[in-house]
């Protein structure tokens, strides 16, 4: 089994940043695509981001293309997501999650591993 821990959410004012930690435990690799979602009350589960097993490749979510950046330390068994210009539309629980059998995606069904997510609350 892979556990995944969520950090560093919290409370900032509109235009304010911060920086959400995955931190990958038990069965982990490399090899692992590892994708960001986000879910607001009442709302689905929405893809934000995702990174390729290898970090070369990324895929954003048009609501937050230029404003968040994915990253990964294979090292470290992390993802990173660092948000800037935050707005409070990206209030929500963010999730991380991670897939060990297919390529880069947006779908949420297809992955197998999820965090028990990290509150963010962008204050306007």
């Amino acid at each position: 089994q892979v556990q995944l821990v969520e950090s560093g959410g919290g409370l900032v004012q509109a235009g304010g940043s911060l920086r959400l930690s995955c931190a990958a435990s038990g069965r982990t690799s490399s090899r692992y695509v590892m994708g960001w979602f986000r879910q607001a009350p009442g709302k689905q589960r929405d893809f934000v981001a995702v990174i390729s097993s290898s970090g070369a490749s990324t895929v954003y979510a048009n609501s937050v293309k230029d404003r968040f950046t994915i990253a990964r330390d294979n090292a470290k068994n992390t993802v990173y997501l660092q948000m800037n210009s935050l707005k409070p539309e990206d209030t929500a629980v963010y999730y991380c999650a991670a897939d060990g059998t297919v390529a880069t995606s947006i779908i949420a069904t297809n992955y197998d591993y999820w965090g028990q997510g990290t509150q963010v609350t962008v204050a306007s």
